[in-house]
């Protein structure tokens, strides 16, 4: 059975360097949602670690289903009997040199419920800035992941992915689209928040993104601005830069109404 209000949160954060440090803010800000109410809450890309390098990250690589950062999620979900999306972490893949950057969903008993690898991996070169994942990111090759958590059918994308509109439209008829990101400063500056408006707007759900925000130890600076869209387009809140958390409810009634009144999911033709 469907719930008709259902209040999430997506955590917004600055990593550093250490595992250590960004799993126990990443537990604050957990925990703080939690406490507000939140029932679903996500986590930002790369929530465990921004190395210097990056190649960095694929010290920290795990096997599927074991390591301490897979037990850390499953345990937060656990202990606040909520369901979290952890961010991504760096998964083992057939290709030593390179890791798969992994969603992984947990529900409120800590087991997991869906994973999902990234497939479009960011490539940006502009004057001194300069970004290229596929040197230590093997493209996922899973089909597009949708859960069903109490208010419906939940998606899942990661960053980069928001500029591919079929990703999203592939998943079919969801009520809430969650997009855990690192969108650089330059990029996101112009086109994070108009994407992410795109994104609800065509498939008329609701969208939650949870973002890195800030400058980093290693110097790269993110955009933030977390948001939570309402299938209108309306940003119901959002949170500029810093660590922080966005949260608010996902109504069913606001849902049913937008597609009501424009059922342009209906008047698709393919």
């Amino acid at each position: 059975m469907q719930e008709d209000v259902f209040p999430v949160a997506a955590v917004q954060m600055v990593s550093g360097l250490s595992l250590d440090d960004n799993l126990r803010q990443a537990a604050h800000w957990v925990g703080e949602a939690a406490r507000a109410g939140a029932r679903l809450v996500a986590l930002p890309e790369y929530f465990c670690f921004m190395g210097r390098r990056d190649p960095d990250k694929l010290a920290l690589a795990e096997t599927p289903g074991a390591g301490p950062i897979q037990s850390f999620l499953a345990d937060l979900a656990r202990r606040h009997g909520l369901w979290l999306v952890g961010g991504t972490l760096p998964l083992h893949s057939p290709d030593a040199q390179r890791i798969y950057n992994a969603c992984l969903v947990f529900d409120p008993q800590g087991r997991q419920a869906a994973r999902y690898d990234k497939i479009h991996l960011f490539g940006f070169k502009k004057d001194a800035e300069s970004y290229d994942e596929s040197i230590s990111i093997r493209p996922g090759d899973n089909p597009p992941q949708v859960f069903s958590m109490p208010f419906g059918r939940v998606a899942l994308a990661v960053c980069y992915d928001l500029r591919f509109p079929e990703l999203f439209r592939a998943q079919g008829d969801v009520r809430l689209m969650v997009v855990p990101a690192a969108f650089t400063y330059t990029t996101g500056s112009v086109h994070w928040q108009v994407l992410l408006r795109a994104r609800a707007i065509e498939n008329q759900c609701y969208v939650l993104a949870s973002a890195q925000g800030g400058v980093h130890e290693n110097g790269r600076r993110t955009w933030g601005h977390s948001m939570l869209i309402d299938p209108w387009g309306d940003v119901l809140a959002s949170l500029p830069e810093g660590p922080g958390l966005v949260s608010g409810a996902l109504e069913a009634a606001r849902l049913a109404a937008v597609r009501q009144a424009l059922p342009a999911l209906r008047h698709r033709v393919l």
